[in-house]
């Protein structure tokens, strides 16, 4: 591993290429279901995938209407005419021999993404474009054969391809962070970063600093979550400087990367474009969209991460709290319908209990509750009428996400409302100090040792079972001791 200082020599550069598989109800070309999560192997697939003669392909609309929705959610300009070129590459799990894909004429052209930073500021990276394709089988091999399993032959995918406008393994994963946010708030995919719906290739090169040309750069394949992608970049950049400090050179190649061992391995040379040998496919006319029907698609696009950040930005949240809450859409729905109906405040109580809810390390966690908003806006109203306490509140919380019964009804069958009826708790308080294992405490008090006043508020909250309101117990404990 080279030092801190060799590594401070170099510059790392990072462009992402990120397939991201279209949410349609079947294939690219075919009627074939699009969904093979659970299915058995070679069971959802169909004659025009497998490119059998006499079989044409139809173009899916509800995929290409799904790509103008990502353009708009990328910053794009979509293309009023795109086409399908075929990638004449060996792939043994497309039966057809080559991938129809766009290389000339892509729909999607240009944008820009601009992901935060855990420091606050911004990483803007630049798209060079993104276009359609289908997607190839999938492979598993043994010691001596490999196994085909079609399934996801002809899945719809857009390829989005970044500018290498990333130089720190941070800035990567920032990206493809809020690249996977701006896709599945969008619609376009279900975002499963499980089962592959979005797939992250990372290109990285070292250079001196201060050099005029990028260096010869490495493609680690098919990572699957944010932090791979960090790690990965991580590694290739400490192996690459590695081999300049020694004389060798870095080549050029497709790497695989492993999760349990931390490193990238050599998979392939990097082909270049020509070696794809493309060419238009004479089978599947050109998409021809106008600026109206482009409009009219991305016309009812919900709202993006950047519109809940701006409207969060007065509740002075954590930069914590607001990323945690955009990691599931329906949380951050929820909290802006609060925000409307309650006010700035109940919102804002709202938003740290959800916060506390995602763990950090729960990428994207696909959970498909949809919330009432009156539920929660209940609890907060109760906690701040001094009903429950912070404690009780997160109880209550806990039980909202996976129960349709009211807070109030919760925290009654739970026995914890809390007593701030000043009368009750002066009695009990007045009970506590005429008990005389409280002289020593209320003595101590006198004497300026505050911290004996916890003593007595627990004897109050062990008296009320835990039900009396500690803020007014102390208040009214002070008072009485006061007098004393």
């Amino acid at each position: 591993m080279a030092t801190a200082e060799v590594l401070a020599k170099y510059e790392l550069t990072i462009g992402i290429e990120c397939h991201v598989q279209l949410a349609t109800n079947t294939k690219l070309f075919s009627g074939a279901d699009n969904d093979a999560r659970g299915k058995n192997p070679n069971t959802v697939v169909n004659p025009i995938d497998f490119g059998l003669p006499g079989m044409l392909p139809v173009l899916n609309h509800e995929a290409v209407k799904l790509a103008v929705r990502a353009g708009k959610a990328l910053n794009a300009k979509i293309a009023n005419i795109s086409r399908f070129d075929r990638k004449h590459y060996f792939y043994p799990d497309l039966p057809k021999g080559y991938q129809t894909s766009q290389m000339y004429n892509p729909i999607i052209l240009g944008g820009l993404v601009e992901a935060p930073l855990e420091d606050g500021s911004i990483v803007k990276v630049r798209l060079d474009h993104a276009h359609m394709e289908e997607d190839a089988g999938k492979l598993t091999h043994y010691t001596d054969y490999s196994l085909v399993d079609l399934n996801r032959a002809g899945t719809p995918l857009i390829e989005i391809v970044s500018q290498p406008d990333m130089h720190s393994p941070a800035e990567a994963k920032a990206y493809v962070t809020e690249l996977h946010r701006l896709m599945t708030y969008a619609g376009v995919t279900n975002g499963d970063l499980y089962h592959g719906n979005m797939r992250f290739d990372v290109n990285v090169s070292v250079a001196p600093k201060g050099a005029a040309e990028l260096g010869k750069r490495a493609e680690v394949k098919n990572l699957n979550s944010f932090r791979s992608v960090e790690r990965a970049a991580e590694y290739e950049f400490n192996r690459q400087v590695d081999l300049v400090e020694r004389g060798e050179k870095v080549v050029q190649e497709t790497r695989g990367w492993s999760d349990a061992t931390g490193k990238t391995t050599s998979q392939r040379s990097k082909e270049d474009a020509q070696d794809y040998r493309y060419m238009p496919d004479a089978d599947i006319p050109p998409i021809v969209l106008t600026d109206a029907e482009i409009e009219e698609i991305q016309n009812d696009l919900p709202a993006l991460p950047s519109y809940y950040r701006d409207k969060w930005a007065k509740l002075g949240l954590d930069r914590s709290v607001t990323e945690s809450l955009l990691n599931n859409q329906n949380y951050a729905i929820l909290v802006s319908e609060i925000q409307d109906a309650a006010g700035d405040d109940t919102a804002k109580r709202v938003a740290h209990w959800f916060s506390s809810a995602v763990s950090p390390e729960d990428e994207a966690a696909e959970i498909a509750s949809v919330f009432s908003p009156e539920a929660f806006i209940e609890l907060s109203q109760m906690v701040e009428k001094n009903e429950l306490s912070s404690t009780a509140a997160k109880e209550v919380f806990n039980e909202l996400l996976v129960s349709d019964k009211s807070a109030r009804a919760i925290a009654e069958s739970r026995n914890l409302l809390q007593v701030s009826d000043e009368s009750a708790i002066a009695a009990i308080v007045d009970e506590v100090l005429a008990d005389p294992s409280s002289a020593q405490s209320v003595a101590d008090i006198k004497a300026g040792k505050d911290k004996a006043i916890g003593f007595l508020v627990g004897q109050i909250m062990k008296k009320s079972q835990g039900k009396a309101n500690p803020a007014l117990a102390q208040k009214l404990l002070r008072e009485k001791i006061g007098e004393l």
